[in-house]
């Protein structure tokens, strides 16, 4: 994938580092970035936080936002990435959460809806999709969106 190229190769030429903290991608950014070699060099690691336990013991994810929103929001695609910078203490950490499908649950009901997530150093940012592809399409195109954002926010 291109852009796990060009993350990997931008990080490497800027000395920066990056961890991921995956919900409904489950790991498939981090297998992206590890496809990359010299991806070791910037890399450190990755949580996948599938259960709102582990993104509230692991990540710091607030549990009353859990509870209140359910985990495809703006809010906790955030907590997610401010988690991840901070426990693994890197320069930059990306999200992904959100409904890649098929089916839907009462907190979650709208397929195809996920949250991309950048922290770094002073800020975040957030992104959200509407994807229509098959569960492996929305994994993928999130995973796409996420480097994407912080390809632009490097480059900016």
């Amino acid at each position: 994938m291109d852009e796990a190229v060009q993350v990997i190769r931008l990080l490497t030429a800027q000395g920066k580092t990056l961890a991921t903290a995956e919900s409904c991608t489950g790991g498939l950014l981090g297998k992206l970035l590890t496809d990359v070699p010299g991806a070791s060099a910037v890399y450190l690691g990755g949580v996948i936080s599938y259960a709102y336990s582990v993104k509230e013991k692991i990540l710091g994810v607030d549990k009353a936002l859990l509870e209140e929103k359910g985990a495809v929001c703006e809010e906790v695609a955030l907590q997610m990435a401010q988690g991840a910078r901070q426990r693994l203490g890197v320069d930059f950490a990306l999200s992904t959460t959100g409904n890649a499908g098929p089916g839907a649950d009462e907190k979650n009901p709208n397929v195809g809806e996920i949250y991309v997530a950048l922290a770094y150093q002073g800020g975040s940012l957030c992104k959200k999709l509407t994807l229509h592809g098959n569960r492996e399409e929305n994994r993928f195109e999130a995973c796409k969106a996420v480097l994407r954002l912080l390809l632009e926010h490097c480059n900016s």
